[in-house]
């Protein structure tokens, strides 16, 4: 019995979810495991009605939960940002989730912007530090609203985030065929990289059976785009690895087809697509939940259901090379509901 927390969250939140709950459900009773969803209303129809954000006492009930699913944070009524550093930025720091996990997979070639992409070749992961960097919120504003403003972001590393962070990154690279792990970073230019150099370089001495290549980000940029099948499992940065995750969605489609996992390896874990709430699309059913279902294929493949991530992932591929769908990023009404039907018919 999983307990599992669920935070629809604004726009097209409610909607995606929804489809993903769906799967989630079909794949319990195909492969017999069950699991109680608690749900919280962390939003910003919540915010403006109560003032609240994430309760103490709603944040100690989900430490012990084993997985949390969240649709989508942001409201045009509100300052842009602000939710997703008071929700999530919050369920970071507090439940320690210092790993942002993103696969980057092409399921169909006909998905892909690039000319020459090979859809069994794509499939890398993107590993980064989840809480550090320019994230860390340290800095501030000096003489604020006047021609003489100063805005001051400090990026902090410390050895111990950066270090287990690239010991999970080993990790997932040698439970890969490949068995390749490659640093990216900008260190040429960023004397605080220099850390993350040293203690790959320290780490791998520990994982012989894994290849490594250090690489600077503006190249790793380049071949992302030219030949994104020579990666592997790709370990950065905070805010390179946002950065080279925006990339890696398109290359396999677009951002409706992506998800991410905040995790913190043995406790509770975050997982959630990746686009944003979109509000214009909010209650049109047009809103890809692509992205949302892959969360839960995550989900279940952390919780150790393996055999029902699997045939999850196989049912994603089969939808996204559907005759009948002519888009990867639909327009129409109704296609959210659509492409969730697909996804449960290939699992059936």
């Amino acid at each position: 019995m999983y307990r599992l927390g669920l935070i629809p969250g604004d726009g097209i939140g409610p909607e995606v979810l929804e489809q993903g709950l769906r799967v989630l459900e079909e794949s319990s009773r195909r492969y017999g495991f069950s699991y109680r969803v608690h749900h919280y209303p962390f939003g910003a129809d919540h915010y403006l009605e109560t003032g609240e954000l994430v309760p103490d006492s709603d944040l100690e009930e989900i430490r012990n939960l084993d997985a949390l699913l969240v649709g989508a944070l942001g409201d045009p009524r509100l300052e842009r940002g602000f939710l997703e550093r008071e929700i999530l930025g919050r369920l970071h720091r507090e439940l320690d989730l210092f790993i942002n996990l993103r696969p980057v997979k092409l399921y169909s070639e006909d998905l892909c912007p690039l000319r020459e992409a090979n859809g069994h070749g794509v499939d890398l992961v993107i590993l980064r530090e989840n809480i550090g960097d320019a994230y860390a919120g340290l800095g501030g504003f000096l003489r604020q609203g006047t021609p003489d403003e100063v805005a001051i972001s400090e990026a902090v590393f410390t050895r111990r985030g950066v270090e287990r962070v690239l010991r999970y990154a080993f990790e997932v690279a040698r439970s890969r065929p490949r068995h390749h792990l490659t640093l990216v970073d900008k260190s040429s230019l960023v004397p605080a990289h220099e850390l993350w150099q040293r203690t790959f370089a320290e780490v791998a001495r520990e994982y012989p059976d894994v290849k490594t290549a250090t690489i600077e980000v503006d190249v790793a940029v380049a071949w992302l785009v030219r030949t994104p099948e020579w990666f592997d499992v790709i370990v950065t940065t905070t805010m390179l690895g946002d950065i080279l995750m925006a990339l890696g969605s398109q290359i396999q489609g677009g951002v409706g087809l992506a998800a991410s996992a905040s995790l913190n390896p043995g406790q509770v874990s975050l997982f959630e697509p990746i686009h944003g709430a979109a509000p214009k699309l909010a209650g049109t059913g047009a809103a890809n939940p692509i992205g949302a279902i892959l969360a839960v294929q995550m989900m279940l493949q952390e919780l150790g259901e393996v055999a029902a991530a699997s045939s999850l992932d196989t049912a994603v591929r089969t939808t996204l090379n559907n005759p009948d769908l002519k888009t990867p990023s639909p327009s129409e009404k109704g296609l959210t509901r659509k492409y969730g039907e697909l996804v449960l018919k290939a699992i059936r």
